[in-house]
């Protein structure tokens, strides 16, 4: 089996890329290193298996040989990320996408999408079940985002019935793990990052907003269930454990005795103050839920990130 991985380098995109390894596909990896890192590869590059093309989705997609999977990945996907590249948020989620259902539809390979939580807004439904049609500020400054990956699944399902396009799509809600960026700007990051730096731990608003936190093993396992699933609508994948982000922000800075305070900001534009998951589907048809407790997930991921800091404080 042989399957193609757009955003190879990026955090999600190279932990699939070793799940399909180690379930012994072939696998090409595509980025073109926007948000991607190439250290994230870098213990691929002796695997006879893995191969890798500098390449942009947004342009046509032209792959040698036999294709069975196709899995569209690229994606700015932090806040600071994707307003940072609006256009190109935009453009993945739309012309990216179609050329890769293309590449798929051309190859006769099945296609999986990387869609989000975020195609349900702000909701006014917690936890946000697959049939909620969320709730989005469609010319807001997140919409770049939000709107490329509901398009991103509108035009999924659009193969799917036009061309019976054997397709998947996973609704992921916020994910870390080890190959996260320091300077990611998402919350687990920013306050390892502000607290190895010495500099107060920034909550938006007054912190009772609430998240769910999957760590990245637990995410791909169920990526890969969906994957040899039969199931073509949209299907969380997240941790159904909620917590306010202030909470996390004490319980992450409790791993660091000599942090600064925590200070508060201002929220952003549209900000959801709610976001847990409802899994039940993802347990009746993959027979899948998480596994990694968040305290065993955290020391994981802040053991990466001190190392990534000294690297990088000692350059």
């Amino acid at each position: 089996m042989r399957a193609v991985v757009t955003g190879a380098a990026g955090f999600l995109g190279s932990h699939l890329c070793d799940r399909l390894l180690a379930e012994g596909w072939s696998v090409l990896g595509l980025d073109n290193f926007i948000t991607g890192r190439k250290e994230n590869l870098t213990h691929l590059s002796g695997n006879a298996k893995f191969s890798f093309e500098a390449a942009d989705v947004c342009d046509p997609l032209r792959v040698a040989g036999d294709v069975a999977y196709v899995l569209h990945f690229a994606s700015p996907a932090s806040p600071p990320d994707y307003l940072r590249h609006p256009i190109e948020t935009m453009r993945v989620g739309s012309v990216g996408t179609q050329n890769a259902l293309e590449l798929a539809r051309v190859k006769s390979a099945k296609f999986f999408i990387a869609s989000t939580s975020e195609c349900y807004g702000d909701p006014e439904v917690s936890p946000q079940h697959e049939e909620y049609w969320g709730h989005v500020n469609s010319v807001g400054p997140r919409s770049v985002y939000d709107e490329a990956k509901r398009f991103s699944e509108a035009l999924t399902m659009g193969y799917h019935r036009h061309y019976g396009l054997d397709t998947r799509i996973v609704r992921i809600f916020n994910t870390y793990g080890p190959r996260m960026r320091l300077h990611d700007g998402r919350a687990l990051p920013n306050f390892v990052y502000q607290a190895l730096s010495g500099k107060p731990i920034t909550v938006y608003g007054d912190g009772k907003q609430t998240r769910s936190f999957c760590y990245v093993s637990d995410l791909i396992d169920g990526i890969f269930r969906l994957m040899l699933s039969e199931e073509h609508l949209p299907v969380n994948i997240g941790n159904p454990v909620e917590l306010t982000i202030l909470e996390f922000a004490e319980r992450v800075r409790g791993y660091f005795p000599k942090a600064a305070p925590i200070v508060f900001e201002p929220l952003p534009q549209d900000d959801p103050k709610r976001r847990c998951p409802d899994i039940r589907k993802a347990r009746r048809l993959l027979g899948w839920e998480p596994k990694v407790q968040l305290a065993d997930g955290l020391r994981l991921t802040i053991d990466y990130f001190q190392t990534q800091y000294a690297e990088q404080t000692a350059q």
